[in-house]
């Protein structure tokens, strides 16, 4: 299969001229062997039946004698010989390579070490496929170039993707492993069959202590009902106690192996000092690192949004997250959300690690753009009043900006109305 590029190409190649070994994680399938695969000239494949039994033999007793193989070596599975990583990191101390090794394994292991590897081993998270990686968005608007030149003339450019794109895209995620399935049936497969994995065995496998199959659905139907809302944890909690007799603390520890394997994630709020810290909502925003697994918990096709737009919407929000994501993690960006008592809310805040940020909305189209933009301005115009009444005065948000499931781009009031299909890093 031919390498499909990623945007977490370039943070790779850098941190590979300033660390002798990168760590790979982030959820089963999104790529990160594959990755790895194409940087090393030597793999060592700890699943390998053929080999395993031999391999594991030598990680326990003279790891170092792997280090006679040409570099740059990966250690894929390296969690099943946990001796390797402080092997590399003494070796990367003493002899100062660089991007010589690639480690990489399932999210579903978790392995103490003796040592952190700070310094020697660079640890770098990989998501699954934005719509750009997969060639669905044609790339017209770069995100990058977006803060560079906020003034930048995006008018007039087009999506090539329709909503039904989109439904496809959503239920398909972005899984590399999709993109080699030529029928789109067979596609949709791919996401049911790693939620069926993840809660029929990796949530068992994390910590090797069994789980009950049957409440990590409930859990993971619970969070896709509610993607992209500020639900507190307490209605989570409520949702699996209807039918399950679980306390909270055990609901709880599912909740943690499953964040631990990069199945969902809670988004932190945005709390600038431009109302009374009593009026914002410190609530977490519910999300999926891929919408194809909250498709799956609920057992969603493309078909179903046909009749349900109000779901759709939560769900495009989870698909912008990703993509945000993935095209800032070239430019060390963060995501946040923005609400507060008075119902003033602004979907994503995407901060860089610079001090740049911006003020995202995301939206289907039709009237939702209009609020999306009062919104905006509505944020923006607190932040310049705070700033005339504080001695702290607080950023000005650098970009504004609405994506939705739209065809054209355009500007209006300074803010930049784009469709998903148009974007990359």
């Amino acid at each position: 299969m031919k390498y499909i590029k990623r945007v977490i190409d370039k943070t790779i190649d850098i941190y590979a001229k300033a660390f002798g070994a990168i760590q790979l994680k982030g959820p089963k399938g999104c790529g990160k062997s594959r990755t790895a695969r194409e940087r090393s000239k030597t793999e060592i494949a700890f699943e390998d039946p053929e080999k395993r039994k031999n391999l594991l033999e030598i990680a326990n007793i003279n790891p170092k004698s792997f280090l006679k193989y040409e570099m740059p070596i990966l250690f894929d599975e390296w969690q099943d010989a946990p001796t390797i990583w402080d092997m590399l990191r003494y070796e990367c101390d003493i002899n100062r390579h660089f991007g010589s090794f690639y480690l990489t394994g399932s999210s579903s292991k978790n392995v103490e070490t003796s040592h952190t590897g700070t310094g020697r081993i660079a640890t770098i998270e990989m998501l699954p496929m934005s719509l750009y990686e997969t060639k669905e968005s044609n790339g017209l608007i770069s995100l990058k170039e977006l803060f560079n030149n906020p003034a930048l003339n995006i008018d007039g450019l087009r999506s090539n993707l329709t909503i039904d794109d989109l439904k496809f895209a959503i239920c398909r995620g972005g899984w590399p492993l999709s993109l080699d399935v030529y029928d789109k049936d067979s596609q949709l497969t791919i996401a049911l069959s790693y939620f069926n994995q993840i809660v029929s065995t990796d949530i068992s496998k994390i910590d090797g202590v069994k789980k009950d199959k049957s409440l990590a659905i409930k859990i993971l139907q619970s969070y896709a009902r509610n993607i992209g809302t500020l639900v507190k944890k307490k209605t989570i909690y409520q949702d699996v106690q209807s039918t399950m007799n679980y306390s909270a603390d055990t609901i709880d520890s599912y909740i943690d192996k499953l964040k631990e394997l990069y199945i969902i994630e809670d988004i932190s709020a945005w709390f600038p000092q431009i109302r009374s810290r009593k009026s914002l909502r410190m609530s977490k925003k519910r999300m999926f690192i891929d919408p194809s697994i909250a498709c799956a918990a609920l057992g969603l096709n493309p078909d179903y949004f046909d009749t349900d737009y109000d779901l759709l919407g939560h769900i495009f929000e989870s698909l912008v997250f990703r993509d945000l994501k993935v095209y800032s993690s070239a430019i060390n960006g963060e995501m946040s959300h923005y609400h507060d008592a008075f119902d003033l809310e602004v979907d994503g805040v995407l901060h860089l690690r610079d001090g740049r940020y911006a003020l995202i909305e995301i939206k289907l189209g039709g009237k939702g753009i209009d609020d999306g933009i009062k919104n905006l301005k509505k944020v923006k115009e607190l932040i310049i009043e705070a700033n005339r009444k504080n001695e702290v005065q607080i950023r000005v948000p650098d970009l504004m900006m609405i994506i939705y499931a739209g065809e054209f781009a355009y500007t209006k009031d300074d803010i930049k109305i784009i469709p998903i299909g148009c974007l990359k890093d």
